[in-house]
């Protein structure tokens, strides 16, 4: 691992960081961040730097062409002394993939670790101590350079940003079926975390909630019957008993929740189901009680139970349960995150 420059404020800057007693989701920056750039065909030395505002080109490609790229992780320090990871070379495999899908300069790991522990390092005191809350790791990468050819740039910046956290939602919200609106295609984007795709999801987003739904439940482009996905969230339903959740068609992206549930649910004795999924099958199947139960999963939340699915004309599919498997699956998960029960899959990472 290449030896990380550190700026000279970035002592004051931590020292004078307070941490506030409402925290929220991604509101509360996190005094330091992380900084390396890509050119002349190779990285360059990382820098830790006080958080702050960065220089950028109007015309760079991140900000013209979308050539942006990130990740969502998290830092825990529940009851220990030292920070843990969770699940971080995941992460860094999957930033890799949605650097090469978008035809980017692949993040070393020397660089993608380095960064994050040099972040948790500096914050480790400021890392919030309950259960639920967490430093949230954002790792990104962008094109710097300034042109409007249409071209892959020949210059990246590769950061990392954090904040102090509580989760990122709390009780069992609605959830409005998208008929209309595509978030991606077979053959698009919609399997990597670039950050177009969430730009695609806002405008149904802000419709569903104006309609009181907060979030929204995406179909397949083709059919428009196919379940893909919540806008950042994967999407489970509890069926005879079992779990399922739609497969990876190559427009869902394959969370590190999702896998970690998987794995975990089948650890604990659920059967789970990985198969095409249809919106009018699972709704009769809630109609007829076979389906009790449906919650999303995602970095950010870790498990959210789902009260109802609604369409746009107000008609609701409400399971029998609200919070029963889910909670079961969040509790067990959140307890191996924090390290207040045994990892039997080795995910946790302790930073040094």
């Amino acid at each position: 691992m290449q030896e990380i420059a550190i700026d000279p404020g970035v002592a004051a800057a931590v020292r004078d960081f307070k941490v506030p007693d409402s925290l929220g989701f991604g509101v509360v920056n996190a005094p330091v961040m992380y900084s390396a750039e890509w050119r002349d065909g190779h990285w360059h030395r990382g820098r830790l730097l006080p958080h702050g505002p960065i220089a950028i080109w109007p015309g760079a490609r991140g900000l013209q062409y979308a050539e942006t790229v990130f990740e969502g992780l998290k830092a825990y320090r529940v009851g220990q002394a030292r920070p843990n990871l969770f699940r971080w070379r995941s992460n860094f495999q999957r930033l890799g993939d949605s650097a090469r899908r978008l035809s980017m300069p692949a993040v070393p790991e020397w660089h993608f670790l380095g960064g994050i522990e040099s972040v948790v390092r500096a914050c480790a005191e400021h890392i919030p101590g309950r259960s639920g809350q967490s430093l949230y790791l954002r790792p990104f990468l962008f094109g710097s350079e300034n042109g409007f050819l249409l071209r892959n740039s020949e210059a990246f910046r590769f950061m990392v940003i954090a904040s102090p956290v509580e989760s990122y939602a709390s009780g069992a919200p609605t959830v409005a079926i998208e008929r209309s609106d595509v978030r991606a295609v077979n053959g698009g984007i919609g399997a990597v975390k670039a950050a177009a795709n969430y730009a695609a999801a806002f405008r149904a987003s802000a419709a569903a909630g104006a309609r009181g739904q907060p979030l929204t439940l995406w179909l397949d482009a083709e059919s428009h019957s196919r379940i893909q996905e919540l806008s950042g969230m994967n999407f489970f339903a509890v069926i005879d008993g079992a779990l399922h959740t739609p497969e990876l068609d190559g427009s869902v992206l394959p969370g590190i929740t999702r896998d970690s549930l998987i794995v975990l649910a089948r650890h604990l004795g659920y059967t789970v189901c990985e198969l095409p999924m249809t919106i009018g099958a699972l709704a009769q199947q809630i109609r007829t009680g076979q389906c009790t139960e449906i919650f999303a999963c995602g970095t950010a939340a870790i498990v959210m139970p789902i009260a109802a699915l609604v369409e746009t004309d107000g008609t609701e599919y409400r399971p029998a349960c609200c919070n029963d498997t889910s909670a079961t699956l969040r509790q067990a998960l959140l307890a191996i995150q924090e390290c207040t029960a045994p990892d039997p899959f080795g995910w946790t990472h302790a930073v040094e």
